[in-house]
């Protein structure tokens, strides 16, 4: 499916089954909050937290519902997301394409760990600190 035929498809069911599009400043509210609903399960995931019982791992239903909102956005807003989505992807390529290749940070070794993949760096300071620990402990 295309950008179009998804921005065609959200009208289509609007139509059909939605009555009306919701205002466009509570459509920004419903967006918020389905960003907010992805962030948990991102934090969840990805990041130290963990699920909460009953909690589960739909990433791929949150990104879904940000894009549903989103695309309902454009279509209230007269947004050809296609054309802009193309734009944005030429402003980008125009400012940014020589940033991240030269962005010592994005240069940085990484190694996988029990945790994930973490900067080599850190994985060594953490590795001769606890080497240091376990020398003193020793004597």
């Amino acid at each position: 499916m295309t950008l179009k035929e998804a921005q065609q498809e959200v009208d289509s069911w609007i139509k059909k089954y939605g009555v009306r599009y919701f205002s466009e400043l509570t459509n920004m509210a419903v967006l918020t909050e389905e960003v907010g609903e992805l962030a948990r399960v991102m934090a969840r995931k990805y990041g130290d937290q963990s699920f909460k019982e009953g909690e589960k791992d739909n990433v791929e239903e949150e990104i879904a519902d940000v894009l549903w909102v989103l695309l309902c956005i454009a279509n209230q807003t007269g947004v050809d997301i296609t054309e802009a989505f193309a734009r944005s992807i030429e402003k980008k390529t125009k400012r940014d394409q020589a940033r991240h290749i030269n962005n010592p940070k994005l240069l940085m070794l990484t190694t996988s760990t029990a945790a994930g993949t973490v900067p080599r760096t850190l994985q060594l300071r953490f590795t001769r600190t606890i080497s240091a620990l376990f020398c003193r402990k020793a004597l």
